[in-house]
């Protein structure tokens, strides 16, 4: 079922056009990466989707409703964590909840401990390493109640190695819970190994280049990233982006 739709949506800032009739489509429980030059609109179209800007043409639709302009409908992890350092963990991992009206404490602390970071539920921001601070985010992110996660560059500024076990774990508690992605990445092996699917943007104005529909079948592990059908995949997809 499609969940969100993006439908000929263009956008310019001081008469210089950003995004131009752009369209795009993603089905409930899909994981979408979408990869683009610098510059190419990726965090504009994002700023569309949650409604802190409203395009100059097009719409946007979740589950059929226009929200063009309408913040709170989806929920946005930007690359730093942005946590609050006066709140604990778990009041920060709550924030998404509390502002629509509730919150479920338990399930905030069980996904907490899932994470690791039992023994950092009542710490401070200040107190944890980058990668712990991501895992809070995305768990804030993860229990908002609205249907949309938007993940703008969330690993990039993260070694390789934690990186990595970064994206095993996003892997891991997207597999059981499922929620619709759209995942901003300019690391093609990072978008191969965790979506279903790649758009690739044209640089500006930002139009959709080309797609890809992954066959790498769910669970997926690092093994993965060394197999000649994932090299073969990374190749097409460099060669599509360097012909942008």
């Amino acid at each position: 079922m499609t969940l969100l739709s993006i439908k000929n949506v263009s956008k310019s800032f001081s008469n210089k056009k950003i995004i131009e009739g752009l369209s795009l489509t993603v089905e409930e429980g899909e994981f979408v990466s979408i990869i683009g030059p610098s510059g190419s609109g990726k965090s504009t179209l994002f700023h569309l989707i949650g409604g802190i800007i409203s395009p100059d043409e097009g719409r946007i639709e979740l589950n059929g409703r226009t929200i063009n302009g309408q913040r709170g409908s989806i929920s946005y992890m930007p690359q730093a964590p942005s946590l609050l350092p006066w709140r604990t963990i778990l009041q920060n991992v709550l924030l998404g909840q509390e502002l629509q009206g509730h919150k479920d404490t338990e399930k905030a602390v069980q996904m907490i401990e899932k994470a690791g970071l039992k023994e950092y539920i009542h710490s401070y921001p200040s107190q944890l390493s980058g990668g712990m601070k991501q895992r809070v985010s995305f768990i804030r992110a993860l229990l908002s109640p609205q249907p949309v996660i938007c993940l703008d560059e969330p690993f990039s500024a993260l070694d390789e190695l934690t990186r990595l076990d970064m994206q095993k774990w996003l892997l891991s508690i997207w597999d059981e819970y499922r929620k619709t992605i759209l995942f901003v990445t300019h690391n093609i092996d990072e978008a191969l190994f965790l979506s279903d699917r790649i758009v690739l943007l044209s640089s500006g104005p930002a139009s959709i280049m080309d797609e890809f529909i992954l066959p790498f079948k769910r669970p997926r592990h690092e093994e993965i990233l060394l197999t000649n059908e994932f090299l073969d995949w990374k190749r097409n997809i460099h060669k599509s982006f360097k012909n942008s």
